[in-house]
């Protein structure tokens, strides 16, 4: 751990006030904190990467980053693949370049898949060591496999073992290719089946990428987890000193709060940012008032069920943009209200993986060097009318406490919220017991098709899956 060097980082759901707190704590920097001369704010979202379209992403206007730095964003293009070992790179390089200046790094997003990866590093299967290459081979990234996948590899079909050697540069989309879909995630199956019960057979993007780093380190997955785990990787390393804020909202307050936005990016023109998306998916040229809108066209071989194609937005309002029917005021309500459901359907993601994933991580950090990450719940639930006495002063006072290496307020006395949802189950997050958590079960009562299963969630998904009419409708049609 790298006693020295501060960053901050602030995470929670969408629609709490992240990045409005992040300007804010820079511009108490940039007045001055010897020894450091200010902050700039980095990205950690994994759509505000993408340039452009700046409405369905939830940027913010750039009048109101007053004037503060914003790293790793708007730099990529709609339908690049980004993924977190890419950002990891490009953010390490930032945020050394900063300390250089004396400046403080402020990493804020959503994507808490990305901020967890950044401070407790090695986890990351990407980050292992391939086995050595073959020798003679031709190919730079072809590694000698282990027994263990040489094994799984000899026992593959003609076809899959055709796919595996020729695994294709981009996923295909379930949505149009569900067969092809389909035989990637069986291919999977048959080399890691432990990893590929993580993942639902449609969620191409991360069934390749499991592929890929089969490929590129010559073991599986599942190996590469046993040996960090007998490695004794159960109590992250930490690359920094960090101080993380965690904005967190009462649901059903947050739930309003969410439907008022997206009422708001609709009135700011959020459909003709989708527009644009599909018009530059669906044409082999960038239109020129395309062109004005995003600095440089799409680079060859774009995969459009990638990138920001994965924007809560885009899918929900794609049949009735689509259609070739007049539009009616029932379809575009139907599209708004599944945009809404997606949206707090993510924020409740947003909140499990905090609670399942990164807190874990930083307690078990905390245990082995005391206050090592601190940890503050901010309670942005009521922001419109308390921001100043639950938010930014609080977490100010903390910064320059942490800043200053002064003894710091305990977090759970900050409110009755932080003092409930900062208590972390006593649960192991060693690499390998990770991988065996929220699996994939199929439904054989509600698959109708082999080759497209229906694939739950175990444990209260799957609970709550069979209570569903659907459930119980299949059940009885299979047994009449």
């Amino acid at each position: 751990m790298n006693l020295c060097q501060p960053i901050i980082a602030i995470c929670g759901t969408t629609g709490v006030g992240k990045s409005k707190l992040a300007i804010k704590l820079a511009l108490h920097l940039s007045k001055g904190c010897p020894p450091w001369t200010g902050a700039k704010v980095i990205n950690a979202d994994s759509m505000q990467v993408y340039q452009g379209m700046d409405i369905i992403t939830n940027k913010v206007p750039v009048p109101e980053r007053e004037g503060v730095e914003h790293l790793l964003m708007d730099f990529k293009q709609p339908g690049e693949q980004y993924i977190i070992g890419e950002w990891i790179q490009d953010v390490l390089k930032a945020i050394d370049q900063m300390h250089k200046r004396n400046e403080i790094p402020i990493v804020v997003g959503g994507t808490s898949y990305w901020i967890q990866h950044l401070l407790f590093p090695g986890r990351l299967v990407s980050e292992s060591k391939p086995r050595t290459p073959q020798p003679g081979c031709s190919t730079d990234n072809a590694v000698e496999p282990s027994d263990a996948l040489a094994n799984a590899i000899s026992s593959l079909d003609p076809h899959l073992l055709l796919l595996y050697n020729q695994l294709p540069l981009q996923p295909p989309a379930a949505s149009k290719d569900p067969v092809a879909a389909f035989q990637m995630y069986t291919l999977l199956s048959k080399l890691d089946p432990v990893v590929a019960g993580r993942w639902h057979w449609r969620d191409t993007r991360k069934v390749h990428r499991s592929l890929q780093i089969i490929k590129e380190a010559g073991r599986t997955t599942s190996e590469v987890l046993a040996e960090q785990t007998n490695e004794g990787i159960q109590v992250p390393s930490q690359r920094f000193r960090t101080l993380c804020f965690w904005l967190y909202s009462e649901p059903s307050t947050l739930a309003g709060r969410l439907d008022e936005r997206v009422d708001s990016m609709i009135q700011q023109g959020l459909l003709n940012e989708i527009q644009t998306l599909r018009q530059i998916a669906s044409s082999p040229r960038t239109p020129q008032h395309i062109e004005t809108t995003l600095d440089s066209p799409p680079p060859p071989n774009t995969d459009y069920t990638l990138g920001i194609y994965q924007s809560i937005g885009y899918k929900e309002f794609h049949d009735y943009l689509a259609s070739p029917e007049p539009k009616s005021e029932k379809a575009f309500k139907e599209a708004v209200e599944r945009m809404k459901i997606s949206t707090r359907q993510y924020a409740k993601r947003q909140v499990s993986w905090i609670r399942n994933k990164l807190l874990p991580a930083i307690d078990a950090a905390n245990r082995q060097f005391p206050a090592s990450v601190p940890t503050y719940l901010l309670d942005a639930t009521h922001i419109e009318d308390h921001w100043d006495d639950y938010v930014e002063e609080p977490a100010t006072q903390i910064l320059q406490d942490f800043l200053a290496q002064r003894a710091m307020l305990d977090p759970s006395t900050l409110s009755s919220v932080a003092s409930k949802l900062l208590k972390v189950d006593d649960k192991p997050i060693d690499p390998s017991s990770t991988l065996q958590r929220f699996r994939k079960m199929v439904c054989p009562t509600c698959t109708h098709d082999p080759n497209q299963p229906f694939m739950v969630n175990e444990g209260q998904e799957w609970e709550a899956h069979k209570r569903t009419r659907m459930h119980r409708r299949s059940a009885t049609e299979k047994r009449g």
